[in-house]
């Protein structure tokens, strides 16, 4: 049974739809993260969740049974929210862990085991008698964190909690955070923007997309098999080819992308129009019969039009009738020495190739075979 569901939920404001959901919940103990844009709808969904407004239209269901509204003091304690803005009180940063347990009427024994708990868990125990005004970005978003936790709440909702901290101390929040809610067992919805953030905290991923949620899956079903071009942009497919399917054999699909051919593992009809997305990283490039061990399907000559280094990384984009892009090391483009006129091979595996119907294609249906157990070489 779902911890938190939401049924057939609609929210209204300024007379337009700013949130429908046909379905979302949250299973006990596990980590949801709601992936979308600014205005998606993120911050209503939340509010939705917090039991803080009611559905113009469906349901909200607490472990099987429909809220009722206003929400019951009692069942919005279960629950609790931080922020991307700390938010913390004036007084110490012990005071504020606290204070939900203050208001709980915990025993005072009680509140102080779990703040020095919570305070040794994220590392800030040092800090307990310290003022928000002396803690950096890092230290009080723990502490904000910790006073989250410290009511034990069955749901937590994290509202884009770490994008306002530098890479490295996001990194670090971000493992210490989700080892205590496994820990602990605790459910959590935790909105982002951020795709490498949802990838790495996430059991499942939801997109949300103008208030609708157009895919929930695991965070490899959504990043390898974008079930729109909309999630494919968001997600960086990088590679979103519009085509036509050419031809159907033995599961193997052949899509014409109007200046070359590339063959999917998929479930479609010839003259379908699609998009072929390939992820930069499943493009391997080659030179001089440098890819005879490859075995995939697809192979193309081409000629670099561009080499962009990114940190430890370079985006190489490969012109063969159609624009590629690949993901390779820069060790490895040093070593290939790839530079924009040179003369490359490609091999991708028809694995690789995932097939969405292109925008206005109606009725138009794609399952991709290595969905249902797929034997076709790459």
């Amino acid at each position: 049974m779902s911890l938190l569901a939401l049924e057939g939920v609609s929210v209204e404001a300024g007379g337009r739809t700013i949130l429908d959901v046909e379905r979302l919940a949250v299973e006990p103990g596990e980590i949801l993260a709601v992936l979308g844009p600014t205005g998606a709808g993120k911050s209503t969904l939340l509010r939705v969740a917090h039991l803080l407004e009611r559905p113009a239209r469906g349901e909200v269901r607490w472990r099987g049974e429909a809220v009722r509204w206003p929400a019951p003091l009692g069942l919005r304690r279960r629950i609790a929210m931080a922020f991307q803005d700390s938010l913390l009180f004036a007084g110490t940063v012990g005071d504020n862990v606290e204070y939900g347990l203050r208001v709980r009427g915990v025993e005072r024994a009680e509140r102080q085991r779990r703040v020095r708990e919570l305070l040794e868990l994220l590392g800030i125990a040092h800090l307990a008698d310290r003022r928000p005004g002396s803690l950096s970005g890092g230290e009080a978003q723990r502490t904000a964190l910790a006073r989250a936790l410290a009511p034990e709440p069955e749901l937590l909702l994290l509202d884009e909690p770490l994008a306002a901290l530098d890479e490295p101390i996001r990194l670090r929040l971000r493992g210490d955070l989700v080892a205590i809610l496994r820990r602990r067992g605790v459910s959590c919805l935790w909105v982002t923007h951020d795709q490498a953030e949802a990838l790495a905290v996430a059991d499942r991923v939801a997109v949300l997309d103008r208030g609708r949620i157009v895919q929930v899956g695991s965070p490899s079903e959504v990043f390898y098999r974008p079930a729109t071009p909309f999630v494919a942009g968001f997600v960086g497919t990088g590679n979103t080819l519009s085509g036509r399917v050419a031809a159907v054999r033995d599961g193997v699909v052949t899509v014409d992308l109007g200046g070359a051919v590339v063959e999917a593992v998929a479930d479609v009809e010839v003259g379908t129009p699609v998009l072929a997305c390939i992820r930069p990283e499943e493009v391997v490039i080659g030179r001089d019969g440098g890819l005879e061990q490859q075995s995939a399907r697809n192979r193309m000559a081409g000629r670099v039009s561009a080499v962009v280094p990114q940190g430890a990384t370079a985006r190489v984009t490969v012109d063969v009738g159609v624009r590629l892009e690949a993901l390779v090391t820069r060790r490895s483009a040093e070593d290939l020495q790839l530079a924009p006129g040179v003369e490359v091979r490609l091999a991708i595996k028809a694995t690789a190739v995932h097939l969405i119907p292109a925008p206005g294609a109606q009725g138009a249906r794609v399952d991709m075979g290595r969905e249902k157990g797929s034997n076709v070489a790459g």
